[in-house]
């Protein structure tokens, strides 16, 4: 078995640089794009993908189903691949967060893996609630599948795969949208 994982497509909100996370976020004219060019990416590199799983979030489920265009396989969405949840942080973009949170933006920052968002939830329970469900895929499937989610989510289960301090995940896993791994 073997798994691709996508983030989802461009949206309004990415180029806003706001933070997503639970926000239902339709994608924008250039994310539609990104994604078919996406399962044409896949199609011609012939990975034989034999179905899609994405997050049941509007911007990764429709990724992943203008991508099946070119791959027409079956395309579900599931729970448990959505965005981690940012809490209260949600909406803002990362700029106004310095200003109106500093002190729990530093803190937040200094200890990414286990601080909690108030409202929120942490890198860690974000990486068990999707080990979870990539486990469930996995118990269900023999092929290659494609796997559409999400920016933090790639970004949490490459730190912790790697072992990499979840302080430098940005750093060394920041992703574009379309990002595959």
């Amino acid at each position: 078995m073997k798994i691709i994982l996508a983030r989802h497509g461009e949206t309004d909100w990415n180029l806003a640089k706001r933070i997503q996370g639970q926000h239902d976020i339709e994608l924008n004219s250039t994310g539609r794009m990104q994604a078919e060019q996406l399962g044409k990416a896949l199609q011609k590199e012939n990975h034989n993908i034999i179905k899609i799983y994405s997050s049941k979030q509007k911007r990764a489920a429709l990724t992943a189903e203008i991508a099946n265009k070119e791959l027409n396989v079956v395309c579900q969405a599931i729970e448990g691949l959505e965005e981690m949840n940012f809490g209260l942080w949600e909406g803002f973009t990362w700029a106004e967060l310095e200003e109106k949170y500093p002190v729990e933006l530093s803190e937040w920052c200094n200890n990414r893996r286990y601080s909690k968002i108030h409202k929120g939830e942490s890198y860690q329970e974000l990486v068990e609630r999707v080990l979870t469900t990539l486990q469930r895929i996995i118990t269900s499937e023999t092929g290659t599948i494609l796997v559409v989610t999400h920016g933090a989510v790639m970004m949490a289960l490459q730190s912790y795969l790697n072992n990499t301090p979840f302080e430098e995940m940005i750093k060394r896993y920041g992703l574009g949208n379309v990002s595959t791994d």
